[in-house]
């Protein structure tokens, strides 16, 4: 993957804060009272004071704030990715079948607001493919002082807890000739059920010196869309009227439905004029003509209208309905990292035929023309002739 640098140059004339209002004192104007018939009768002294706008410099702009934080708080960086799917790997279509990390010792825990004080506890080892795990003997230890179960198969086991609000730490133990593993995950009682809409959470970044060393810096890994699976929502006729019309301007593709045949057949000698063709792109469509006032060419390649100006403007025409039923598939994903830049599975192709061209049987006995001594029988066409040496 080729590395992308960009940067961003942030100048003081450039940020709308860093313009500060700043008061002056400029020099003494007289204002002289002169009367026309007799000389100067007074004189008026006036300090000239005012204020003006200054940016400030960069030292200001990080720092300048209250507690000296940076007055950029809401400074908006765009970021352009240039990447796509490909990029990043080969995605294909997730096949169901789940695996948790830990394979070895590992369990699971449930419960439900119907019984709050009562959690279910689920030995989730790899029991069935791993063979050496029946010599392992599992145990749990609910955490509130009770006795301690032994876990047999992986039957559910389930437990009671005191009435009140706490915190317990489920802990199980895995006994082998090879040593003791415990697995522990806290739990709180009694179960309230509070969807994680971003299991993540935030992100948060503090410099740890310079002028933003008083400025975080946080988002959220996953936003309210992401977290929404449900598939119909994402259709477009939930947002807008479909179909709804979409124009713009391209270039002319009336060439795609030129045919052969006849000229006193074709209209401008190439193109069959109200019947659907499949042009020489292998683009079906139907060219319509000019329209009555000569203003335009009409025609139709694969459901989008096209109009040809005479100035060389060509503007296309299409219904749209965005994205609906066909468009949308609700699948999971899994990716193989070993396949980035690729975009397709790669395919193995092992049926390989290697055509040596034809042989007729005398050209062996026709190339001992070419031959005059038994050093050239055995160097030549490097060891065409069988040579058995006695």
């Amino acid at each position: 993957m080729v590395e992308q640098k960009y940067y961003f140059k942030i100048s003081p004339e450039n940020i709308k804060g860093d313009l500060i209002t700043v008061n002056y004192t400029g020099g003494t104007d007289y204002i002289y009272d002169v009367d026309p018939c007799c000389p100067i009768t007074a004189i008026t002294e006036n300090t000239l004071t005012g204020s003006t706008g200054v940016y400030t410099g960069m030292t200001y702009v990080l720092s300048g704030a209250s507690g000296g934080t940076s007055i950029l708080t809401g400074l908006t960086i765009p970021i352009l990715l240039t990447q796509t799917g490909v990029d990043y790997g080969y995605y294909s279509v997730f096949d169901g079948a789940i695996l948790q990390k830990e394979v070895i010792t590992n369990f699971m825990f449930s419960a439900t607001t119907g019984s709050p004080y009562t959690y279910y506890f689920y030995n989730t080892s790899d029991l069935e493919l791993k063979k050496f795990l029946e010599l392992t003997t599992f145990k749990v230890d609910w955490g509130d002082g009770s006795t301690v179960q032994t876990i047999t198969g992986t039957a559910p086991l389930s437990h009671s807890y005191p009435i009140g609000n706490g915190q317990y730490t489920i802990t199980m133990t895995a006994t082998s000739p090879w040593g003791i593993s415990q697995v522990s995950k806290t739990i709180t009682v009694p179960f309230v059920f509070v969807p994680n809409l971003d299991p993540f959470g935030v992100a948060t970044f503090t410099p740890a010196g310079g002028n933003w060393s008083a400025t975080s810096f946080n988002y959220d890994y996953i936003f309210s869309g992401d977290s929404n699976t449900n598939i119909d929502d994402f259709y477009s006729y939930n947002y807008t009227t479909v179909p709804f019309t979409i124009t713009g301007y391209t270039q002319s593709s009336i060439n795609d439905l030129a045919q052969y045949g006849p000229k006193y057949l074709l209209a401008e000698g190439k193109f069959k004029p109200g019947i659907q063709v499949t042009g020489t792109s292998n683009s079906v469509g139907t060219y319509w003509g000019p329209d009555p006032s000569g203003t335009y060419v009409s025609y139709t390649i694969d459901g989008v209208d096209y109009y040809d100006y005479p100035d060389g403007t060509t503007l296309y025409v299409i219904q749209s309905s965005g994205f609906t039923q066909d468009d949308l598939v609700l699948s999971a994903l899994t990716k193989n990292e070993a396949l980035i830049n690729v975009i397709d599975q790669p395919e193995i192709q092992s049926n390989i035929f290697i055509e040596r061209g034809k042989m007729s049987a005398l050209e062996y006995i026709e190339r001992l023309g070419e031959v005059d001594n038994v050093g050239d029988l055995t160097k030549y066409g490097y060891g065409f002739f069988n040579v058995e040496k006695q």
